[in-house]
């Protein structure tokens, strides 16, 4: 992602793309960590987070299913205390871009999320996701609790049984989920805020030319 942002500049350099570098000059403020309390006055509601490579490419798979409440992109698995994107992206917080899902459990289960989130991520990638290469942008699965750390474990294993995962296995790890950052705010959202740049991006990437060839076309 951080390619396609240099691209842009160049672009915007050229009078090519005038708003194409929507508030970057605010990438180096501080954000506080999102409360793990978030979701204690409605008993249910859950706290997933999944990491699937460019954030901006993983809150609306999640956004479309029924009883999710909201998406956060942000950086979680490091050491680095209110990264910037600019720090995550160079390597070396140990942070990964990821997506906080906050969902009603009663509408929709966490299976169904773990569903979305493997059809959207190549899980036999060790080096990154798709474009994007770099520990920081490495698949991975925060588990939340007991529950979701079964449920999460069981699903990889049914996954890596299949003929597809045998010559090449999954290696998306599962981890206890640390404190998530969320990330600036010209992030949230953007697959809708900047449709068009957001296509060139997941285009240019070649993401869903991968998914198809991992999955099959229809996903």
């Amino acid at each position: 992602m951080r390619r396609f942002l240099l691209g842009l500049l160049l672009l915007a350099s050229l009078g090519l793309i005038w708003d194409a570098l929507p508030f970057y000059a605010t990438a180096d403020s501080m954000f506080e960590a999102a409360p793990e309390s978030a979701t204690a006055a409605d008993p249910n509601l859950a706290t997933a987070t999944f990491a699937g490579g460019c954030f901006w490419c993983m809150e609306g798979p999640f956004d479309e299913l029924e009883g999710v409440r909201s998406t956060t992109s942000g950086y979680t698995g490091g050491t680095k205390v209110n990264p910037t994107y600019y720090e995550v992206s160079a390597g070396g917080t140990g942070h990964v871009e990821a997506v906080q899902v906050v969902y009603d459990s009663t509408k929709v289960s966490y299976e169904t999320l773990l569903e979305a989130f493997w059809k959207n991520v190549d899980p036999v990638d060790d080096s990154g996701q798709f474009c994007d290469k770099g520990s920081q942008y490495e698949a991975r699965i925060f588990v939340h609790d007991d529950q979701q750390q079964a449920l999460a474990e069981q699903s990889k294993q049914v996954l890596s049984a299949e003929p597809k995962f045998q010559a090449t296995p999954i290696v998306t790890a599962i981890e206890p989920a640390p404190t998530f950052y969320p990330a600036e705010d010209y992030h949230q959202d953007y697959y809708l805020k900047h449709p068009l740049r957001y296509k060139y991006y997941r285009t240019g990437c070649g993401r869903d030319r991968r998914l198809a060839e991992v999955w099959g076309s229809g996903g």
